[in-house]
Parts: C-alpha cells; structure tokens; sequence
C-alpha cells in the first residue's frame, strides 16, 4: 500500500494531533478538580486504610490511565513515524504547450560566423609638408671651372675604374601567420544532440531522443516566466532560438532568429541561457562516430492558459 501526503495534509494531521493531546489534559484536570473532596472522604469514611495501601481515594488516583496514556502515546508516536515517511513534496505541474517543438514555417538562418578576417591595416599618413623659412636658404655658391686643357708633353696617368661592392639582397618577408582552422559547424547530422537526463534509458536513440525532448520541454516551461507586457495585451506566438551546441555539450551563440513582441523573444533567450548553469551538459551530437558542433533551432511557445 503506497501511501503519500503532501505538506499540506501532514500539518493538518499534525495540528489535530496536538489539539487532541491537549483536550485529553484539560479534560483529566476538569474531571479531578470536578471532584468534591469531603464526598469522596465520606465515601471512604468507614474503610480502614494503612500505609500499605496504594492510595487512600481511588477515584482520584491518576494513575489508574497509565495503561491508556501509554497506548495514546504508542499509537501517536507510530502515527508520527507514519507520516514522516509518508511525506510526498509533489512538483507543481508544468504546462507545455501542444506542439511546443512545431514550427509553423521553414526559417532560414544564416549559419554563425565563427571567424572574421582581421581588417586591413590603415593607409600610412600623407607626407608633411614643412615650410622653410627664406633666412635659412643658402645661396648655392658659383662652380669654379678649372683649366683642363692637354699638352703634348703632359703625361696621363688613368686611375682604374671603382669597384662598387654589390649590397646583399634584402631578407626575404616573413610568411603570413597561418590561417586558424575553423571547425564545420553541422546543421544536419547523423545523431543529434540531447538534452541532458536521458542517457541511462534504456532503449535506441530515438527513445532517447524523445525522452529528452521532453525533458527539455519541461525545463523550458518550468523556468519561462510569461512577460507581463505580453500577458496584459494576450500576445501569443513562437519565438525561435538557435544555438551551437558544443563538443563538449556547451551552448554557444545564442541568439533570437524569430520573435513575438512583448519581450517573449529575450525570455526564451533568457531560459536557453540558463542551460549552461546546469549540473550536467548536453549530449553533443555525432557524425561519423565523433562530437561535432551542431546547429539548433528551439521553437518555445508562448500560450496563454
């Protein structure tokens, strides 16, 4: 027999408890008070009594109840071990939508940039124009013209011609850094990424699948708290969040692809967000036998009850 109480039961049966315990005390005080002391000595009067006696009025001997009181308590102390082990805290009910994981039509995302080139160095700058001053302007001073004329007895020795010594060739550049390898993020794999919890099922991977979509879903529902502006002016619709999940079962690049006005598209951001708070990460998806970095569309629905 399965039984359970919730909180709510255990302290009513708790405070009965006590009202009941207390009721027995001040009905046992009333009933000896209630009792007239010269009846009960003259109902004895002519009974002989001695030391040996166990009390000299019966009638109001309290521990005639020893036996029942032992009993009460007994009972109250099993009642008690009862309840405690029967005490159930039961999970507020999570309302998920229906279709909750549909999308109404095919949204195309742009895939995320995981790298950007670094943007081109700027142009040097134009080349400043200093004015000199005329007082520091030399004059160029007159060429002096020598007498180069040659007679026949004048000898002509030649000088041999100035070796210029070739200057070495310039270093060669240096090679451009190599480019980082950006990892191919997947749209469509071979088995996807799961939410966390459902890995120890028993069963294939569509049984998992499916169990974890529904543990998702209630995660979702059970964090998202419906926008006030939204509530107030009965905005309904799906908002959709697309995310990376990493190798590793990270979320990354969370962002809102489709929204609903009222602060519905930044409350689901919010809750997918929250996903990395958890004890545990996602099931990252696989291709080929390795963890690859998948892309995820989450539609959430904001349906008011």
């Amino acid at each position: 027999m399965d039984l359970s109480f919730g909180g709510s039961t255990v302290g009513l049966i708790f405070l009965g408890l006590i009202l009941l315990i207390l009721g027995i005390i001040f009905f046992l005080r009333s009933r000896y008070r209630g009792q007239d002391p010269e009846v009960v000595a003259g109902a004895h009067s002519d009974s002989s009594w001695s030391l040996a006696s166990r009390n000299k009025y019966p009638e109001v001997n309290p521990f005639r109840l020893s036996k029942s009181i032992l009993l009460f308590g007994v009972a109250a102390s099993l009642l008690l071990t009862l309840l405690a082990f029967s005490w159930t805290r039961f999970e507020k009910e999570v309302y998920i939508p229906e279709g909750a994981l549909e999308l109404d039509e095919e949204i195309e995302i742009e895939p995320p940039r995981t790298a950007e080139p670094p943007p081109p160095p700027p142009p040097p700058p134009p080349p400043v124009i200093e004015e000199v001053p005329e007082e520091e302007i030399e004059e160029e001073e007159q060429p002096v013209f020598e007498d180069q004329t040659i007679e026949e007895d004048t000898e002509i020795v030649e000088e041999p011609p100035e070796i210029e010594e070739e200057a070495p060739p310039p270093p060669p550049p240096p090679p451009p850094p190599p480019k980082p390898e950006v990892e191919e993020i997947f749209k469509i794999v071979e088995q996807r990424p799961r939410f966390p919890g459902c890995e120890n099922e028993a069963g294939d991977n569509a049984a998992k699948e499916k169990c974890a979509q529904q543990k998702m879903l209630e995660f979702l529902y059970k964090n998202i708290k419906y926008p006030a502006i939204a509530k107030e002016n009965g905005i309904e619709g799906s908002a959709v969040i697309s995310f990376v999940v990493e190798k590793d079962g990270s979320i990354t690049d969370t962002r809102i692809v489709r929204d609903v006005s009222g602060g519905c598209g930044k409350e689901a951001l919010r809750v997918v967000n929250m996903m990395n708070n958890m004890p545990q990460k996602w099931t990252p998806g696989k291709q080929r036998g390795r963890a690859v970095r998948v892309q995820y569309n989450l539609p959430v629905k904001f349906k008011l009850e």
